[in-house]
């Protein structure tokens, strides 16, 4: 009798184990970064950030793993071990895609428990990029995606200088890609225009959205059309820049190879 019981159970909890277990073809793609990067909760929406319209446009041998979170900077998100449990679980062919700066730039007093200064900043960097090759994975450097902000003149300004500049030197220091979102993002905003523009935002009236009822009027968070947008500009990166990564983008056919949330 209790072999008979045995059997099943045993057997029950070996496809368990097998359905947490990535396939040993499969590539994972980490994204760590800020709030414009990271998932947000259906209380929440439309706020989304570019992290998650990204995981849908992957065939099913790449696993989106967003381990991006709000108020991050690279001085916090190593203090607070989010980065070691990434580095220990990387293998070889992996992607670790890094987008940080919006709360790096943050300055004291008001901000400084996240503030980190540009030197510390590119030493944050440098370890990333490091333990990610340590591991025989790719890193790959984003500039952190604009603000939106014109002058009196309808001019998109440049809201992150010295931290893109940073994640130029140190990806020409250590030969690694970067996609300068920064750059691309503000083109984009200047495209559209002062007014247009808020369409990517979450540019909300008070009673428009049930999960905001008092309104909110944000130029650095997207809504969901927002989001998506800034998910196209990287993947259009990742092909234009030849990143093998790019080779998993889905064509647009609803065959079984393609991701059901892509569909």
């Amino acid at each position: 009798m209790k072999n008979r019981l045995y059997k099943p159970v045993l057997i029950f909890c070996t496809i368990i184990l097998l359905s947490f277990t990535q396939p040993a073809d499969q590539i994972k793609v980490y994204l760590i970064g800020d709030s414009t990067m990271c998932l947000y909760t259906a209380r929440q929406f439309p706020i989304n950030g570019w992290g998650m319209p990204f995981a849908n446009y992957f065939d099913k041998s790449v696993v989106i793993d967003n381990r991006a979170r709000g108020g991050r900077s690279t001085r916090t998100f190593l203090a607070e071990n989010r980065w070691q449990p990434i580095a220990d679980s990387l293998k070889a062919g992996d992607y670790v895609l890094i987008q940080f700066g919006h709360n790096d730039e943050g300055p004291p007093p008001q901000y400084a428990d996240r503030y980190t200064p540009v030197p510390d900043y590119k030493v944050n960097l440098i370890k990333f990029i490091t333990e990610t090759r340590a591991k025989n994975a790719i890193p790959i450097l984003i500039t952190p995606v604009s603000r939106r902000n014109f002058d009196k003149d309808g001019k998109a300004k440049e809201t992150h200088i010295p931290y893109t500049r940073a994640v130029f030197e140190i990806g020409e220091e250590y030969k690694v890609p970067v996609i300068d979102l920064d750059k691309i993002s503000r083109e984009y905003y200047q495209q559209l225009g002062v007014v247009r523009s808020k369409l990517l935002f979450m540019e909300l009236d008070s009673a428009e959205h049930p999960n905001y009822p008092l309104g909110r009027h944000d130029n650095t968070h997207f809504n969901e059309y927002g989001a998506r947008k800034m998910a196209q500009i990287v993947l259009n990166e990742l092909k234009a820049q030849h990143i093998p990564l790019a080779d998993h983008i889905v064509v647009g056919t609803n065959k079984s190879n393609v991701n059901p949330q892509a569909k």
